[in-house]
């Protein structure tokens, strides 16, 4: 988007709505981007910075000065250090995603990305799906870390993007989460949705999509256990969201619970969530195929930390 510098009025029919809504709606940019150039401090009302939560009224005046803006869903080639390959034929390539990188660009979102790592590392991969996201049948979160597939053909795009969708994909997790899970194995079976106060947050919500999390305690350590946990659905967060609604929050997770000094003691950035192992078909051979990531140094020095006992 090139650079908006003007002064507006707040239409009749925007009276008593939320600023980031009305300013998606004038602009037209989706909400998400209206919020956080609300927060980059882009628009004023009054002579003060509007908030994106800001009620506004009709005939109130808007200032907009908004720099050029680059493509948010443009790729950017760009190496990333530390992202691993697990595996690599000419039907997918399976990594070890770091974190601190998205699967894809979105909104929001200026850091590397896996699809943006693989382009600069030489990899072809599928053109199937949206031109950000293409060769991408998973995602795992900015912050967690572990393995990911990525398909290089589209008949291995079809295939995989199938068994994701029909659940035939083994998705196994570890997680460190706080306190001790009663009982030491079950199954979580809570709806989840946007979170109904905060933005960027998911919860267990009545009407929310179908959402079953299976997990069994591997060890205890006191103030925390590591867990094994089987995804039977793949919501956004839903690991997080699940123990945290158990009041059993990843260790590290602030933004749904944990306990900071906790974090600091075991000296997490993030929260503890790691994709362990990830099992499918192979697209080309129908042979069952396995991989699996190691714990990276942090999440480690946390589990080292525990079984010592110093925490």
């Amino acid at each position: 988007m090139n650079e908006l510098h003007a002064v507006f009025a707040v239409p009749e029919d925007a009276d008593g709505k939320r600023a980031d809504a009305v300013l998606a709606g004038l602009l037209d940019v989706s909400r998400s981007v209206a919020a956080t150039w609300c927060v980059d401090g882009y628009f004023s009302s009054n002579g003060r910075v509007l908030g994106k939560s800001d009620k506004l009224h009709a005939g109130q005046e808007i200032t907009a000065d908004v720099p050029e803006q680059r493509d948010p869903l443009a790729v950017v080639v760009e190496p990333v250090d530390d992202l691993k390959i697990l595996g690599d034929d000419e039907h997918f390539v399976v990594i070890d995603k770091p974190v601190g990188v998205a699967a894809h660009p979105s909104p929001g979102w200026v850091g590397p990305t896996v699809v943006g790592a693989l382009a600069a590392a030489g990899y072809r991969i599928s053109t199937s799906g949206a031109p950000e996201r293409q060769g991408i049948v998973h995602r795992l979160d900015v912050g967690t870390s572990g393995v990911m597939v990525v398909a290089k053909t589209e008949h291995a795009y079809t295939l995989l993007k199938q068994a994701f969708k029909e659940r035939t994909v083994d998705k196994m997790y570890h997680a460190v989460v706080q306190g001790l899970p009663d009982p030491l194995k079950g199954t979580i079976d809570a709806p989840i949705g946007r979170h109904p106060g905060y933005d960027w947050r998911f919860a267990v919500v009545e009407g929310g999509r179908p959402s079953v999390t299976h997990y069994e305690v591997l060890e205890a350590f006191g103030k925390a256990s590591l867990v094994e946990v089987h995804l039977e659905t793949g919501r956004t967060h839903q690991i997080r969201v699940h123990f945290s609604a158990l009041r059993h929050p990843c260790a590290g997770d602030l933004t749904y619970g944990a306990d900071a000094k906790l974090a600091a003691e075991l000296g997490l950035t993030r929260q503890w969530l790691h994709a362990r192992k990830l099992g499918f078909t192979h697209p080309g051979t129908g042979d069952y195929v396995e991989y699996v990531s190691e714990y990276p140094q942090d999440l480690q020095y946390a589990v080292d930390a525990l079984r010592s006992g110093e925490i």
